[in-house]
């Protein structure tokens, strides 16, 4: 764990800038839900793996899936299977885990996640994934600043979708599920990818900040002993903000714009 010079108090202002920010070397963004407008993609290719599993298995016994509270709780940031392991198991049906060729349906585990994976790509298809407003001049601002940025995904789509985005060339790292399943990387909330990623930029994870919106990713980055923790809350009246201090964000912002604001501003 690293010393207090690194770790602001919570619930410290976004354009506080008393964050130790010239001992922070570079940055590890989360992608969906940070830099990428697509965790409404996932929650909702979720929600139709989980309610036609739920309907099939417990019938009327079981409440839908909410896509906004489950989908934070279960399985915003984690690996498929894992997401989808996590909420079955929290509604107490014990599936068996199948394999990872099971076609989609609801027999297994995989089974769910695979469903869930055919359903995001249907969705990417006919909807798309657009980057926030933010996320192009906060990175720009931030290669300005001399700090190099990494993007940071357990999805396996995440480089496509980055460099549809138009986001590559402001990104000096990218780790991926892809990665992930290559170098036999943990997901969230393990820190594996988070400092893999803190290694390729070359940076200490003391001297790293990560920006998370999802409660298991912070948990994986103060697990990490990253040198700060920042939760980013874009969500209406800022919902998620006290989860995500709850869970170890050392400040809460409402966008990048307001990370760049707040930690780095007087080097931008």
């Amino acid at each position: 764990m690293t010393g207090p010079h690194h770790r602001p108090a919570r619930g410290v202002p976004a354009d506080d800038r008393s964050t130790g920010s010239r001992s922070l070397r570079a940055l590890v963004l989360d992608t969906d839900g940070v830099l990428l407008d697509s965790a409404v993609l996932h929650a909702a290719a979720w929600k139709t793996a989980f309610d036609a599993c739920l309907e099939a298995v417990a019938g009327e016994e079981q409440p839908p899936f909410d896509a906004d509270a489950d989908y934070r709780r279960f399985v915003d940031g984690r690996p498929r299977y894992d997401g989808a392991a996590a909420f079955l198991a929290a509604r107490g049906l014990a599936l068996p885990a199948g394999t990872p060729g099971d076609p989609p349906g609801r027999a297994t585990v995989w089974a769910v996640a695979a469903r869930k994976e055919r359903a995001f790509t249907d969705l990417l298809r006919t909807e798309g994934v657009a980057p926030f407003a933010d996320a192009r001049p906060a990175l720009a601002a931030l290669r300005t600043a001399g700090v190099p940025c990494a993007a940071v995904s357990a999805s396996r789509h995440a480089r496509q979708l980055i460099r549809a985005a138009g986001l590559t060339g402001l990104l000096a790292v990218t780790v991926d599920g892809e990665d992930a399943a290559r170098l036999g990387l943990a997901g969230k909330p393990d820190p594996a990818l988070f400092l893999r990623a803190a290694a390729l930029l070359g940076s200490p994870p003391q001297e790293t900040a990560v920006a998370e919106d999802a409660l298991a990713g912070v948990v994986a980055a103060r697990r990490g002993g990253f040198g700060l923790v920042v939760g980013v809350d874009r969500t209406p009246q800022r919902r998620t903000a006290a989860s995500l201090r709850e869970q170890g964000a050392d400040l809460v912002v409402p966008d990048l714009t307001a990370l760049v604001r707040g930690v780095w501003g007087e080097r931008g």
